[in-house]
Protein backbone atom coordinates (compact mmCIF):
# COMPACT_ATOMS: atom_id res chain seq x y z
CA UNK A 1 0.00 0.00 0.00
CA UNK A 2 1.01 3.66 -0.35
CA UNK A 3 1.44 6.37 2.08
CA UNK A 4 -0.28 9.70 2.28
CA UNK A 5 0.79 12.89 3.69
CA UNK A 6 -1.35 15.92 4.13
CA UNK A 7 -2.00 19.42 5.73
CA UNK A 8 -4.12 21.97 6.51
CA UNK A 9 -3.60 24.99 8.61
CA UNK A 10 -4.63 28.23 9.81
CA UNK A 11 -1.90 30.55 8.19
CA UNK A 12 0.25 29.69 5.34
CA UNK A 13 3.12 27.15 6.35
CA UNK A 14 6.12 25.39 5.08
CA UNK A 15 5.94 21.26 5.49
CA UNK A 16 9.48 20.85 5.35
CA UNK A 17 9.76 19.16 8.68
CA UNK A 18 7.15 16.62 8.13
CA UNK A 19 8.35 16.22 4.39
CA UNK A 20 11.90 14.98 5.92
CA UNK A 21 10.46 12.08 7.73
CA UNK A 22 7.30 11.31 5.12
CA UNK A 23 10.32 11.31 2.04
CA UNK A 24 12.56 8.34 4.22
CA UNK A 25 9.52 5.83 4.00
CA UNK A 26 9.85 5.93 0.16
CA UNK A 27 13.13 3.38 0.19
CA UNK A 28 14.97 4.01 3.27
CA UNK A 29 12.50 3.11 6.31
CA UNK A 30 9.52 1.50 4.11
CA UNK A 31 9.12 -0.51 0.51
CA UNK A 32 7.45 2.43 -1.17
CA UNK A 33 9.53 3.36 -4.09
CA UNK A 34 7.49 3.64 -6.87
CA UNK A 35 7.32 7.42 -7.16
CA UNK A 36 5.76 10.43 -5.06
CA UNK A 37 4.57 13.68 -5.63
CA UNK A 38 3.79 16.68 -3.69
CA UNK A 39 0.53 19.44 -4.01
CA UNK A 40 0.54 23.08 -2.53
CA UNK A 41 -2.02 25.10 -3.03
CA UNK A 42 -1.14 29.19 -2.91
CA UNK A 43 -4.14 31.11 -3.44
CA UNK A 44 -6.14 29.82 -6.78
CA UNK A 45 -2.65 28.23 -8.16
CA UNK A 46 -1.45 25.07 -7.15
CA UNK A 47 2.24 24.07 -7.20
CA UNK A 48 2.63 19.99 -8.18
CA UNK A 49 5.81 17.99 -7.83
CA UNK A 50 5.87 14.16 -9.13
CA UNK A 51 8.65 12.04 -10.11
CA UNK A 52 8.36 8.32 -10.66
CA UNK A 53 11.72 7.96 -8.67
CA UNK A 54 11.88 6.72 -5.24
CA UNK A 55 11.81 10.01 -2.75
CA UNK A 56 15.03 8.68 -0.70
CA UNK A 57 16.79 9.54 -4.60
CA UNK A 58 14.87 12.15 -5.72
CA UNK A 59 16.82 15.66 -6.32
CA UNK A 60 12.65 16.95 -6.55
CA UNK A 61 11.99 15.77 -3.04
CA UNK A 62 15.41 17.59 -1.71
CA UNK A 63 14.67 20.62 -2.89
CA UNK A 64 10.98 20.50 -1.20
CA UNK A 65 12.54 19.49 2.16
CA UNK A 66 14.93 22.22 2.26
CA UNK A 67 12.23 24.95 0.52
CA UNK A 68 9.85 25.98 2.82
CA UNK A 69 7.02 26.56 0.46
CA UNK A 70 4.39 28.40 2.53
CA UNK A 71 0.71 26.56 2.01
CA UNK A 72 -2.64 26.06 4.01
CA UNK A 73 -3.51 22.73 2.41
CA UNK A 74 -0.82 20.22 1.23
CA UNK A 75 -1.27 16.90 -0.36
CA UNK A 76 1.50 14.29 -0.74
CA UNK A 77 2.06 10.48 -1.59
CA UNK A 78 4.66 7.70 -1.70
CA UNK A 79 3.62 5.13 -4.44
CA UNK A 80 3.86 1.45 -4.09
CA UNK A 81 2.57 0.29 -7.52
CA UNK A 82 -0.75 -2.30 -7.38
CA UNK A 83 -2.90 -1.08 -10.13
CA UNK A 84 -0.61 0.86 -13.03
CA UNK A 85 3.42 0.81 -14.52
CA UNK A 86 5.86 2.75 -12.79
CA UNK A 87 5.74 5.81 -15.01
CA UNK A 88 5.13 9.57 -14.28
CA UNK A 89 0.98 10.04 -15.27
CA UNK A 90 0.74 7.14 -12.39
CA UNK A 91 2.27 8.95 -9.97
CA UNK A 92 -0.16 10.93 -7.08
CA UNK A 93 -1.46 13.31 -6.51
CA UNK A 94 -3.28 13.74 -9.72
CA UNK A 95 -4.83 17.57 -9.96
CA UNK A 96 -8.46 18.34 -12.23
CA UNK A 97 -10.35 21.32 -12.40
CA UNK A 98 -13.88 21.78 -11.30
CA UNK A 99 -16.52 24.96 -10.40
CA UNK A 100 -13.38 27.30 -11.21
CA UNK A 101 -10.95 25.68 -8.60
CA UNK A 102 -8.02 23.25 -8.87
CA UNK A 103 -8.87 19.67 -6.75
CA UNK A 104 -5.99 17.36 -5.71
CA UNK A 105 -6.37 14.09 -4.78
CA UNK A 106 -4.30 11.08 -3.41
CA UNK A 107 -5.00 7.62 -2.76
CA UNK A 108 -4.20 4.73 -0.80
CA UNK A 109 -5.19 1.23 -1.51
CA UNK A 110 -6.85 -1.04 -3.92
CA UNK A 111 -9.93 -0.99 -5.79
CA UNK A 112 -10.82 -3.69 -7.65
CA UNK A 113 -12.43 -3.35 -10.98
CA UNK A 114 -13.37 -0.06 -11.14
CA UNK A 115 -15.16 0.75 -14.15
CA UNK A 116 -15.46 4.14 -14.78
CA UNK A 117 -16.99 5.13 -18.01
CA UNK A 118 -16.83 8.83 -18.54
CA UNK A 119 -19.53 11.20 -19.08
CA UNK A 120 -16.98 13.24 -21.79
CA UNK A 121 -15.56 15.72 -18.87
CA UNK A 122 -13.00 13.85 -16.75
CA UNK A 123 -10.57 11.10 -18.26
CA UNK A 124 -7.74 9.25 -16.71
CA UNK A 125 -4.51 10.04 -18.36
CA UNK A 126 -2.71 7.13 -16.65
CA UNK A 127 -3.77 3.04 -15.71
CA UNK A 128 -4.33 3.54 -11.81
CA UNK A 129 -7.61 2.64 -9.95
CA UNK A 130 -6.98 5.48 -8.17
CA UNK A 131 -6.89 8.35 -10.72
CA UNK A 132 -10.23 6.03 -11.65
CA UNK A 133 -11.87 6.85 -8.53
CA UNK A 134 -11.05 10.30 -8.53
CA UNK A 135 -12.40 11.41 -11.96
CA UNK A 136 -15.61 9.14 -11.13
CA UNK A 137 -15.63 11.65 -7.61
CA UNK A 138 -15.27 14.80 -9.70
CA UNK A 139 -17.81 13.24 -12.39
CA UNK A 140 -20.51 13.02 -10.02
CA UNK A 141 -19.90 16.09 -8.05
CA UNK A 142 -20.05 17.92 -11.25
CA UNK A 143 -23.60 15.68 -12.12
CA UNK A 144 -25.16 16.92 -9.15
CA UNK A 145 -23.88 20.29 -8.82
CA UNK A 146 -23.88 21.77 -12.03
CA UNK A 147 -24.50 25.61 -11.45
CA UNK A 148 -21.03 25.77 -8.91
CA UNK A 149 -19.94 24.48 -5.35
CA UNK A 150 -22.72 23.89 -3.26
CA UNK A 151 -22.76 24.54 0.11
CA UNK A 152 -20.26 22.60 2.85
CA UNK A 153 -23.20 20.25 3.93
CA UNK A 154 -24.56 19.72 0.41
CA UNK A 155 -21.27 19.00 -0.98
CA UNK A 156 -19.83 16.62 2.20
CA UNK A 157 -23.41 14.57 1.76
CA UNK A 158 -22.91 13.82 -1.85
CA UNK A 159 -19.05 13.09 -1.30
CA UNK A 160 -19.88 10.67 1.50
CA UNK A 161 -22.08 8.91 -0.70
CA UNK A 162 -19.93 8.62 -3.63
CA UNK A 163 -17.19 7.58 -1.17
CA UNK A 164 -19.31 4.73 0.44
CA UNK A 165 -19.88 3.05 -2.91
CA UNK A 166 -16.30 2.92 -4.20
CA UNK A 167 -15.13 1.79 -1.01
CA UNK A 168 -17.33 -1.33 -1.42
CA UNK A 169 -14.99 -2.02 -4.08
CA UNK A 170 -11.40 -2.33 -1.48
CA UNK A 171 -9.29 0.04 0.28
CA UNK A 172 -9.60 3.77 -0.06
CA UNK A 173 -7.85 5.91 2.28
CA UNK A 174 -7.56 9.90 0.33
CA UNK A 175 -6.66 12.94 0.73
CA UNK A 176 -8.63 15.51 -1.33
CA UNK A 177 -8.78 19.44 -1.30
CA UNK A 178 -9.59 22.23 -3.72
CA UNK A 179 -7.38 24.58 -1.40
CA UNK A 180 -10.51 26.03 0.85
CA UNK A 181 -11.63 22.67 2.56
CA UNK A 182 -10.03 19.46 3.06
CA UNK A 183 -11.32 16.12 3.10
CA UNK A 184 -9.74 12.79 4.29
CA UNK A 185 -11.73 9.26 4.33
CA UNK A 186 -9.96 6.21 6.19
CA UNK A 187 -10.69 2.85 5.25
CA UNK A 188 -8.54 1.13 7.27
CA UNK A 189 -5.65 3.15 8.59
CA UNK A 190 -4.84 7.26 8.60
CA UNK A 191 -4.13 9.36 11.93
CA UNK A 192 -3.95 13.05 12.51
CA UNK A 193 -2.64 15.76 15.28
CA UNK A 194 -3.47 19.27 15.40
CA UNK A 195 -0.68 21.15 16.37
CA UNK A 196 -1.63 24.59 18.48
CA UNK A 197 -0.15 26.61 21.67
CA UNK A 198 1.23 25.75 23.56
CA UNK A 199 3.34 24.58 21.02
CA UNK A 200 6.30 21.60 22.17
CA UNK A 201 9.01 20.31 20.46
CA UNK A 202 8.84 16.70 18.11
CA UNK A 203 10.67 14.05 16.68
CA UNK A 204 10.63 12.06 13.72
CA UNK A 205 10.16 8.26 13.44
CA UNK A 206 11.93 7.88 10.59
CA UNK A 207 14.74 10.28 11.18
CA UNK A 208 16.76 11.75 14.05
CA UNK A 209 15.37 15.13 13.51
CA UNK A 210 13.70 17.54 16.22
CA UNK A 211 11.90 20.33 16.04
CA UNK A 212 10.44 22.90 18.64
CA UNK A 213 7.33 24.26 17.21
CA UNK A 214 7.11 27.37 19.89
CA UNK A 215 10.38 29.02 18.39
CA UNK A 216 9.00 29.04 14.84
CA UNK A 217 5.06 29.65 15.05
CA UNK A 218 2.75 32.55 16.76
CA UNK A 219 0.03 32.00 19.91
CA UNK A 220 -2.67 31.83 17.16
CA UNK A 221 -1.21 29.18 14.23
CA UNK A 222 -3.14 25.76 14.22
CA UNK A 223 -1.86 23.31 11.99
CA UNK A 224 -3.08 19.79 10.87
CA UNK A 225 -1.11 17.42 9.80
CA UNK A 226 -2.65 13.85 8.33
CA UNK A 227 -0.78 10.77 7.65
CA UNK A 228 -0.84 6.91 7.08
CA UNK A 229 1.15 6.43 9.78
CA UNK A 230 2.20 9.28 12.50
CA UNK A 231 5.02 11.07 11.74
CA UNK A 232 6.57 11.69 15.41
CA UNK A 233 6.94 9.78 18.44
CA UNK A 234 6.68 11.57 21.24
CA UNK A 235 3.26 13.38 20.52
CA UNK A 236 -0.25 11.89 20.65
CA UNK A 237 -1.99 11.44 17.21
CA UNK A 238 -5.84 10.51 16.75
CA UNK A 239 -7.05 7.40 14.62
CA UNK A 240 -9.72 8.26 12.43
CA UNK A 241 -11.98 5.56 12.53
CA UNK A 242 -12.80 3.21 9.25
CA UNK A 243 -15.44 4.60 7.27
CA UNK A 244 -14.93 8.18 8.64
CA UNK A 245 -14.83 11.24 6.51
CA UNK A 246 -13.58 14.38 7.74
CA UNK A 247 -13.40 18.07 6.70
CA UNK A 248 -10.50 20.47 7.87
CA UNK A 249 -10.19 24.16 7.37
CA UNK A 250 -8.02 26.37 9.34
CA UNK A 251 -6.13 23.58 11.28
CA UNK A 252 -9.65 22.16 12.58
CA UNK A 253 -11.60 19.15 12.23
CA UNK A 254 -15.58 20.50 11.18
CA UNK A 255 -18.36 18.53 12.56
CA UNK A 256 -21.31 16.74 10.75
Amino acid sequence: MCQLLGMNCNVPTDICFSFEGFSARGGKTDEHRDGWGIAFFEGLGCRIFLDPKPSVISPIADLVKCYPINSTHVIAHIRKATQGKIALENCHPFCRELWGRYWVFAHNGNLVDLDFKSAGFYKPVGNTDSERAFCSILETLRQRFPDGKPPLEQLYLVLKEITTSLAEKGVFNYLLSDGEHFFTYCSTKLSYIVRQAPFAAAHLVDEDVTVDFQELTTPSDRVAVIATIPLTDNEVWTQIKPGELLVFQDGLSLNF
